[in-house]
């Protein structure tokens, strides 16, 4: 269990709870703006429902930063490509499927990786969005469950994690905080963890030659995002994201992650028991901040009382992350980019992303 102090002491007032929230819509309410500025979250988060053109996105993730009093609060957002795609046209481009861009050849798949994360960077950063939830490095195997798809990279670890090192650098070198998805693996489950929890019966032998290996070969990125699946091998009675054991064992030991560790969303129907204990769970295990996207008041109000503030390992690797962040932004010719981003990708068809 954390020794951290209460919310009442000196401590809390120089760290914020350990959560990322939502918000319900395209401006924040007069009512989330005295929440936010109470519950003190770490983050905010946004989704499709909040982003409808560029100046009203700029003035939502400033009016977020400022009612916590806080500028340099993490902003989040899964701007995959694809099916997960936050930001759409008109106001923005479409971007094509991780799978999509790792079905070209070597090479070609690798500059048009980068590419996109660099010009997603772009999308990002002239909105304040400072932290992108991609790249996936999930493995999906052939029985899993449709949820991973063609959001991954395909089924070989080492491609995966060229591919994957390619998109955090495009992000980086545009200022922008990739988180790696979803750590310890995702890609063998046979059920979508938004609705329920999968059980991966793989042995442990394997689990770490295949779907640990992109995740080892990626663990100096700043940010990762745990998956909501019970490794039976490790731990049959608890998911990643509220497992000590392999968050302590694979994680941070076997893989060797050590950034800013996020749950992936504690609202997801893979978890069990109230959203309160869900959030204990999630800390306890040793995750560093707890997510929780649907911008419902009464759920965040239950998130934020359960929440401790973040840990002081947590803070320090919160900060390792922005000044890395700070000191990566260089030079970008958007326009050179996009017609060589367009010239790898002549004769692939870009699907159009679901709505949602």
């Amino acid at each position: 269990m954390s020794n951290d102090p209460p919310l009442s002491s000196e401590t809390t007032a120089r760290r914020p709870r350990a959560i990322v929230l939502g918000c319900s819509g395209e401006r924040l309410t007069a009512a989330e703006a005295r929440f936010f500025a109470a519950a003190d979250p770490a983050g905010f988060v946004l989704f499709r429902r909040n982003c409808r053109a560029p100046d009203q996105v700029r003035a939502l993730v400033t009016a977020l930063r400022d009612c916590i009093g806080r500028p340099d609060a993490p902003v989040l957002i899964d701007q995959e490509g694809g099916r997960v795609a936050r930001l759409r046209p008109p106001g923005w481009r479409d971007y094509p499927a991780a799978g999509t861009l790792a079905a070209l050849p070597e090479r070609r798949a690798e500059e048009a990786v980068r590419l996109a994360a660099r010009l997603i960077a772009e999308d990002l950063a002239a909105l304040g969005i400072t932290v992108d939830c991609a790249p996936v490095l999930d493995l999906p195997t052939a029985d899993a469950d449709p949820v991973i798809g063609d959001r991954a990279y395909g089924d070989d670890p080492a491609r995966t994690a060229r591919l994957g090192h390619a998109f955090c650098d495009g992000l980086l070198e545009g200022g922008v905080l990739p988180v790696v998805k979803h750590i310890p693996g995702h890609g063998r489950a046979r059920a979508d963890s938004h609705r329920e929890c999968p059980v991966v019966e793989a042995p442990r032998d394997l689990l770490a030659r295949t779907d640990f290996a992109p995740f080892r070969a990626l663990a100096g990125m700043p940010w990762a995002m745990t998956a909501h699946v019970v490794f039976a091998a490790i731990d049959s009675a608890a998911p990643a994201t509220l497992s000590r054991r392999v968050i302590s064992e694979v994680i941070r030991s076997e893989i060797g992650f050590a950034g800013v560790l996020i749950s992936d969303d504690v609202s997801m129907g893979a978890l069990c028991g109230s959203l309160g204990s869900r959030v204990r769970d999630a800390l306890a295990a040793g995750c560093d901040l707890v997510l929780h996207c649907n911008g419902d008041m009464d759920e965040m109000q239950e998130v934020a009382a359960a929440a401790r503030p973040l840990s002081v390992e947590g803070a320090a690797r919160l900060d390792r992350a922005e000044q890395g962040r700070r000191a990566s932004p260089g030079d970008f010719d958007r326009k050179a980019a996009e017609a060589r981003f367009a010239g790898l990708l002549s004769g692939v068809r870009v699907r159009e992303p679901a709505s949602g």
